[in-house]
């Protein structure tokens, strides 16, 4: 079960609990970073990415719906996102992601519009 866009797709192999740091994160179109935080909070599950230097070091926050697949023996992430989309993305902002509903919505508005239905 998801919880919409804050939740993993049933899909998607994701287990509660897993340490996700340092998994790599592939766009539909290539590599775009790492995971350097997550949270498998129900309702409010999310990875923050470190885009590495291909958009000068810029952290995102993908909400756990935009995962399709997870490959623990690769530790890799697929999402179903272009690197365009994440790189237009709002950039993380490590001051109101916890408990911020106006963030939250803001967030899940634009990545929200991007997934396929």
């Amino acid at each position: 079960m998801s919880d919409g866009i804050w939740g993993y797709q049933p899909t998607a192999g994701h287990t509660a609990g897993t340490d996700l740091i340092g998994y790599k994160v592939e766009a539909t179109d290539g590599t775009i970073g790492k995971v350097d935080k997550h949270s498998d909070e129900v309702g409010s599950a999310y990875l923050v990415v470190d885009t590495g230097v291909w958009i000068f070091g810029k952290h995102v926050m993908l909400p756990a719906g935009t995962v399709r697949t997870m490959d623990s023996a690769e530790r890799k992430i697929h999402v179903e996102l272009t690197k365009e989309q994440i790189k237009n993305s709002p950039e993380f902002d490590k001051d109101r992601h916890a408990g911020d509903a106006q963030y939250h919505d803001q967030l899940g508005g634009y990545y929200g519009g991007h997934r396929p239905l």
